[in-house]
C-alpha cells in the first residue's frame, strides 16, 4: 500500500485526487493537510511514501503588491516542503506546476514542443518556474520528483473559466466563433495520470491533457447541448474582438491559442479515460446534483 500525504487540503484537485484514489482503498492510504500555518512543520513525513505538493496560490493577478506573497507561497514554501520530504526520507515528491510556465495564451497559434523553453508573463508564473528549480535541485537517486505541467483544468467544482463558460452556454443565444485551439485537461484524466505516475515511481517533467485540443465556441456549444440548450455560433463579432485582444488580456484567455504537441503528453500507460464530450457531461451532471 502506498501512503500519500497530499498538501493543500482545500484544493481543488487534493481533494479530487484523494475522491479518486478512495475508489482503491487496498492501495492507497491519504492523509491531507494545510500549509496555511506552521504546525505541518511538526508532521512526520517519514511515514509517507508520497508527497503531493498542490498548496499554493493558483490564480493569476497584476497587483505588484502580491508579489512577494506568490514567491513566498508558490516558491519558498514547496522549496521548503521538498526539503523536508526528502530528510525524512520520503521516496517520490510530485510537485503540481502549470503551463502557465510559458507564458499567456496569444491571438497566434502557440504551440509547446519538448523543446520550448519556458519564458513565464508574470510572477505567477514565474514563482512556479523558481519552484521547479528548486525542487528540481534536490532530486537524487533516493529521492525522485516529478514537475507536472498540466494546461486549464476542469470538471466537478472548477474554478476559473470553465464555470464561466458554463454559465454562458445557459444564459446565451449566440456565441462567437473563433478559430483558437487550447489545450485543457479533464480531472479525472489528470488523477488518473497521477495514480499511474505513483504507482510506476516516476521522476521527471509531465505535461498531461486531453486527446483533443479544445475550440472554445464549440466548448460552449457542447455544453449547451448537454443541457438541452442550443447557442448559435457566429463570425459577426470576430473583427471587432481580434481588435480587443491585441488591448485586453481577458479576451486571449477566452479565446487565446496554447497547445501542448500531442506527442509530449503521450504516456505508456492510458490516462486520457475520458473524451471531451464525456467530461462535459460528467461535469454539467455533477455540478446539477450539487
Amino acid at each position: 500500500m502506498k501512503k500519500i500525504l497530499i498538501t493543500g487540503k482545500n484544493s481543488y484537485v487534493g481533494k479530487s485526487l484523494e475522491s479518486w484514489l478512495g475508489n482503491y482503498p487496498d492501495g492507497y492510504s491519504i492523509d491531507l493537510i494545510s500549509l496555511r500555518d506552521d504546525s505541518w512543520k511538526e508532521k512526520e513525513f517519514s511515514v509517507y511514501d508520497v508527497v503531493f505538493h498542490v498548496a499554493g496560490i493558483a490564480h493569476v493577478s497584476s497587483d505588484p503588491k502580491m508579489e512577494d506573497i506568490y514567491y513566498k507561497v508558490n516558491r519558498d514554501l514547496t522549496i521548503e516542503t521538498a526539503k523536508k520530504a526528502k530528510a525524512e526520507g520520503v521516496k517520490q515528491f510530485i510537485f503540481m506546476s502549470s503551463i502557465i510556465v510559458y507564458g499567456e495564451s496569444s491571438s497566434e497559434l502557440r504551440v509547446i514542443g519538448k523543446d520550448t523553453a519556458p519564458n513565464p508573463s508574470n510572477f505567477y508564473g514565474n514563482s512556479k518556474l523558481q519552484a521547479e528549480k528548486g525542487v528540481n535541485s534536490l532530486k537524487s537517486d533516493e529521492f525522485k520528483v516529478v514537475i507536472l505541467r498540466p494546461p486549464m483544468i476542469y470538471g466537478k467544482g472548477s474554478k476559473g473559466n470553465y464555470p464561466k463558460l458554463a454559465k454562458a452556454s445557459r444564459k446565451l443565444l449566440v456565441f462567437p466563433d473563433i478559430d483558437n485551439q487550447r489545450s485543457m485537461i479533464h480531472i479525472d484524466n489528470l488523477c488518473e495520470f497521477i495514480k499511474l505516475i505513483i504507482e510506476n515511481e516516476e521522476s521527471g517533467l509531465f505535461f498531461p491533457q486531453n486527446r483533443e485540443y479544445v475550440k472554445t465556441s464549440e466548448m460552449v456549444k457542447l455544453i449547451a447541448e448537454v443541457n438541452g440548450g442550443k447557442v448559435r455560433l457566429t463570425k459577426v463579432f470576430n473583427p471587432i474582438l481580434r481588435f480587443l485582444g491585441i488591448r485586453m488580456g481577458l479576451i486571449n484567455k477566452v479565446f487565446g491559442n496554447l497547445i501542448y504537441e500531442k506527442s509530449i503528453s503521450r504516456y505508456k500507460d492510458d490516462y486520457q479515460i475520458r473524451d471531451l464530450r464525456k467530461s462535459i457531461e460528467l461535469s454539467e451532471l455533477e455540478c446539477e446534483q450539487k
